[in-house]
């Protein structure tokens, strides 16, 4: 019988921080598999995006701007909640 996430984590509680750590980073790690397909799927992505910027049909936008505009959509979204 398979134990339920509940008693799991009962167990999980019950052991050394340490070892609480080593179990979460086996747990991360065991979500972290390859993709191959998706991989293909941004690599082509990658390329179109990169073909379409070489022969001008998008444009590249600087780091700061980058930054600047989700610094405003952040600060925005402060003003709606707060």
């Amino acid at each position: 019988m398979t134990p339920t996430p509940e008693a799991l984590i009962a167990q999980a509680t019950q052991l050394t921080p340490e070892e609480r750590i080593q179990l979460v980073e086996r747990i991360l790690n065991s979500l972290d598999q390859p993709d191959v397909a998706l991989d293909a799927l941004w690599t082509s992505e990658a390329n179109d995006r990169l073909a379409a910027y070489r022969r001008g049909e998008i444009k590249a936008a600087g780091l700061p701007d980058v930054i600047a505009k989700y610094r405003q959509s952040a600060s925005d979204g402060k003003n709606r909640l707060g």
